[in-house]
């Protein structure tokens, strides 16, 4: 196993590059993000595992789209994608409980925004698309179905492939003699 300083980071490494990911061109809502918070929850110590994602956010935000009322929304529910993975991963991270932290993870995360959407309609430019009682906030989360399967494929893939390539290298690192 490697020490935890190489833990540390590879784990911040790993991290960064798939935030950073999200400004290679993709199919809408399928980005790294959701699936890099659940890694830095499950492998980043303390307070950075928090702050790494939400700072790479903020710079790569302008180059997505800019900043909106929306955006505490969303990036509170990535904070909540931190939280899962500490509180699902840290210890053991099989498949089956990756790919239960990327379903929650991105359940979360479409009814916290999609919550904000209704709640603040002027924060992404829906003013009065929905109307303010029950039935429009159902119509809200009904309306965004295809961006939630979406955004569901992408954080079980990328979820996946970020915890099987930091297992790999780990592994990988385990295997390699010590150097002074």
């Amino acid at each position: 196993m490697p020490n935890a300083k190489d833990s540390r980071q590879l784990a911040i490494g790993l991290t960064a590059l798939s935030v950073l990911g999200r400004l290679v061109p993709h199919a809408p809502n399928v980005t790294p993000v959701g699936g890099s918070c659940l890694f830095a929850g499950a492998r980043i110590p303390g307070w950075l595992a928090y702050i790494l994602p939400i700072a790479v956010m903020l710079v790569t935000d302008p180059f997505v789209g800019g900043y909106t009322k929306g955006s505490v929304a969303i990036y509170a529910a990535f904070l909540i994608n931190v939280w899962i993975g500490r509180q699902l991963l840290r210890r053991r991270a099989t498949a089956v409980r990756v790919g239960t932290a990327a379903f929650l993870g991105s359940l979360q995360f479409f009814l916290v925004t999609n919550f904000m959407i209704w709640a603040i309609p002027a924060a992404r430019g829906h003013a009065g698309m929905y109307s303010t009682d029950l039935a429009g906030l159902l119509q809200t989360y009904t309306m965004a179905l295809p961006f939630w399967g979406r955004t569901l494929a992408g954080d079980l893939a990328f979820t996946g492939g970020i915890f099987a390539i930091h297992a790999l290298l780990a592994r990988r690192f385990a295997n390699q003699p010590q150097t002074a």
